[in-house]
């Protein structure tokens, strides 16, 4: 390795790709992401590629807009546990809501992934936005903002207290003394809160990365507050260096103000890619991609973000301002609440402006043109200290992957800032961050 600051890269299964019409893209299987082969393809190549690990999003509801495109909809950490045995080096990453499930289940669900796997797992820790989710779990609406972060907090407390409960050497194994574990080296987690009563202590052992990776996302003041507080990898959203530096240095520094060291906790934006092998060649994919999203689909995905009603957005006027509440008071994701705000302001763009802007909805920064403006894309924000890498989301899968991997990595390798090979055996090797030091349960008084 140079002396060069290295990038850090995942890739984001996002079914058939960023865009809402990539499914439709030439040569595209539209049902694929309902089939593991999918996974598998996208999982290797990753490897082959010497990323950090594969990314799966996920929401717990069906979607009106599955008219118009598919979405995220297998259980993730089922195709964790398909994909661990597929592949040797890779992280795998997968989303799964605070809100909805229980501490022991993601708990136990993370440390078998990560056992199964020798350690490559990590949690994407994630409050869910949305009625519909809500009512799927027996909830008239959506639990408040604030409500959900605070119950999010607990959550990974209690979750990361179960991972703790057995010590590094309690399992044993011993035949001749008769003693496969331990037992007072295994620690019930007793813990009492406002949201989770747990005994503990987890069925399964330490794991050889001592925890699952713990990945957040979030903007909004809770948001920011959550990730700096328990995330080590913090996936976000920035359309410009100096949001991303504003974050960048915010979260950070939060971190620092939880006791953590800045170095332990990567941030990693998401980028969406339109690669070609001139400008006029992306740009070209790029008109094209833009054609193949319905309009009908992209107004109502950006109404759901803005909480109006389809009808109060028109395609060649401005954002409806006087309707739109403050973006810290709003509910849903206020993460792409701001990014569309933001765009609009600063570009002075209209509904259909915006619309091709945001690829449809997606709402990540997206960059068009060749292998090597992508790759200086990449450079310049880490090198400039406001990304440590970035979570990509190719706007086509399998193909658009598979032209970043042929054409972004090698210009990365060539510069020095991308590995050749893998160094480490785990995900936290693969990101460089530390293994944990055994913290002892909450029971114990050390959290």
């Amino acid at each position: 390795m140079t002396g060069r600051r290295q990038v850090h890269l995942n890739v984001n299964i996002l079914n058939a790709g960023v865009f809402g019409g990539s499914w439709r893209f030439p040569g595209t299987d539209p049902a694929a992401s309902f089939g593991l082969d999918h996974y598998v393809r996208i999982a290797r190549r990753a490897e082959e590629a010497t990323f950090d690990a594969i990314f799966l999003a996920d929401g717990p509801a069906i979607r009106e807009d599955i008219r118009y495109r598919p979405f995220n909809s297998l259980e993730p950490s089922v195709i964790l546990a398909a994909l661990a045995a597929a592949t040797e080096h890779v992280g795998l990453i997968a989303t799964l809501s605070s809100s909805y499930n229980d501490p022991y289940d993601v708990a136990r669900r993370f440390a078998s992934l990560d056992l199964l796997s020798g350690g490559r797992t990590g949690w994407n820790v994630v409050t869910t936005a949305g009625a519909d989710a809500a009512r799927n779990f027996g909830f008239d609406a959506e639990p408040a903002h604030g409500a959900r972060y605070e119950r999010a907090a607990e959550f990974v407390e209690v979750v990361r207290a179960l991972w703790n409960s057995w010590e590094p050497d309690a399992l044993i194994g011993d035949k001749a003394t008769h003693r496969f574990a331990d037992y007072a080296r295994i620690h019930a987690v007793d813990h009492h809160g406002p949201h989770f009563d747990v005994a503990g202590p987890l069925n399964v052992p330490r794991s050889p990365q001592g925890e699952p990776v713990v990945v957040q996302a979030g903007a909004s003041k809770d948001g920011r507050a959550l990730a700096a507080r328990v995330g080590e990898v913090i996936f976000t959203a920035a359309q410009t260096a100096d949001e991303a530096g504003e974050y960048y240095r915010d979260v950070k520094a939060r971190a620092v103000g939880y006791g953590r060291r800045a170095e332990d906790v990567l941030i990693l934006p998401g980028l969406s890619t339109v690669l070609g092998s001139t400008e006029a060649e992306a740009a070209q994919r790029r008109e094209l991609l833009a054609e193949l999203v319905p309009p009908e689909y992209a107004l109502d995905r950006l109404a759901t973000q803005l909480g109006v009603d389809r009808d109060d957005l028109t395609l060649d006027g401005p954002l409806p301002w006087h309707l739109l509440a403050d973006p810290d008071e709003a509910g849903g994701s206020q993460t792409f609440y701001k990014i569309a705000l933001g765009l609009a302001r600063r570009e002075n763009l209209t509904v259909r402006q915006l619309l091709r802007r945001l690829g449809g909805g997606a709402g990540h920064r997206i960059v068009t043109g060749t292998p090597e403006q992508v790759a200086d894309a990449i450079i310049d924000w880490v090198e400039a200290g406001i990304a440590d890498g970035f979570n990509l989301m190719p706007d086509v899968l399998p193909g658009g992957f598979d032209d970043f991997v042929d054409g972004v990595v090698p210009i990365l390798r060539r510069r020095g800032v991308f590995r050749t090979e893998y160094e480490a055996t785990t995900l936290r090797g693969h990101l460089g961050l530390p293994v944990p030091t055994y913290r002892g349960t909450i029971a114990e008084g050390v959290a």
